[in-house]
């Protein structure tokens, strides 16, 4: 008897034990937020005189992937370049924008933004401000054609630099590096003499070893890449010029017995067998062509819409020193250093290419050959 009191009482208690957990545990409060209720507010934006963001407009039907590590989502900014998204789970975000230029199709507006936190229940107000890149990816990044400080007309050491602004790996094989500087009977060197299509007046004409399509010379994103025009160290000869003994290409005329070739840089090939002489361009203005190497034929001009991008550069704005480089490429050109500066030409940010190098360049006082400043 007394067992079964024993057993009835440990029973009792152990119901009410549970009762207490079951009812305390529903009067808990409710979590407040819902996984699943992030916002984002975004705005995109871009500056159409290249300068700063103080004139900036929206920018409309823009294309915005947002990712996270849950997924990845395209959509669209509307008329005001505004995005509104909704139901986002807790994560860090990032997205990217991109939109071709309203004007120039060979132009993108680009934008992105990495390590952004949404949180479940909050709002994340931001904007964007797009910046313009070559669609290729692929720019003319840095002329130094000056020639360094010095008294004896010593101006051998001049590069060209190129730089992949993209996202992705591209290839140089079969592209082609020209100096447009004769023509001077017609409209000009770089211009659409017979509005056939094309630009004349192709002085030098060097390329890339193999064929357009091919993936043999690779340029990575965000890489750098010089083409010297003799690649060695030039300090050797004038204390106050540069050391291009380790660029990526070198201009190598193999028509000319005397040209320097540096074994451990791989050359870029003359193809014009008439022109023995290095492969320089103007101290103080000159027009540099970069194009895909498909139209290769350049006696008869060089198809417009081969080419990838395009810079003009002049000593001085006078009216007689006319523009001459077809404006599809380069609405305007740069204002050059003095020769003999050592001072070079270089994109205000890398791979900022609006088609208008006034805008796009600034002047360095010193070169900067396989990096920005």
């Amino acid at each position: 008897m007394l067992r079964s009191n024993k057993l009835k009482y440990f029973i009792t208690l152990l119901i009410s034990i549970l009762s207490f957990n079951l009812f305390s545990g529903c009067a808990e409060n409710p979590p407040i937020f819902v996984d699943g209720q992030g916002m984002l507010d975004l705005v995109v934006l871009w500056d159409s005189t290249y300068t700063d963001s103080t004139n900036a407009i929206p920018v409309s039907n823009a294309k915005v992937i947002i990712s996270s590590k849950y997924a990845a989502k395209i959509c669209e900014t509307d008329q005001n370049g505004k995005l509104c998204l909704s139901n986002l789970p807790t994560s860090v975000y990032g997205y990217t924008v991109r939109k071709t230029h309203p004007i120039d199709p060979n132009i993108i507006l680009v934008g992105s933004k990495q390590n952004v936190e949404i949180v479940s229940g909050k709002v994340v107000y931001d904007t964007i401000y797009v910046k313009p890149i070559s669609s290729t990816g692929i720019s003319i990044n840095e002329i130094y054609s000056a020639g360094p400080v010095n008294n004896f007309f010593f101006f051998f050491d001049q590069f060209i630099e190129l730089y992949n602004a993209s996202d992705s790996v591209k290839y140089l094989d079969g592209m082609m590096i020209m100096r447009f500087s004769s023509n001077s009977e017609g409209k000009g060197p770089g211009a659409d003499e017979d509005d056939d299509g094309d630009i004349d007046g192709a002085t030098y004409v060097f390329k890339f070893p193999g064929k357009p399509g091919e993936t043999n010379f690779p340029i990575y994103p965000k890489q750098f890449v010089v083409l010297a025009s003799d690649a060695v160290d030039h300090r050797n000869v004038c204390p106050t010029s540069y050391d291009l003994s380790k660029a990526d290409w070198e201009f190598y005329n193999q028509y000319s017995p005397e040209d320097i070739d540096n074994p451990n840089v791989p050359n870029l090939i003359n193809m014009r067998p008439d022109k023995t002489a290095d492969f320089l361009i103007g101290l103080t203005g000159d027009v540099v062509i970069l194009s895909d190497g498909r139209d290769s034929i350049w006696q008869d001009g060089i198809d417009i819409s081969t080419v990838i991008d395009g810079v003009e550069y002049q000593s001085n704005p006078h009216p007689q020193n006319k523009k001459t480089l077809d404006a599809r490429i380069d609405r305007s050109y740069v204002l050059s250093p003095p020769r003999y500066s050592g001072k070079s030409m270089q994109r205000k940010e890398p791979g900022l290419d609006t088609n208008d190098s006034l805008s796009d360049f600034e002047i360095l006082d010193r070169a900067t050959p396989g990096y920005y400043k």
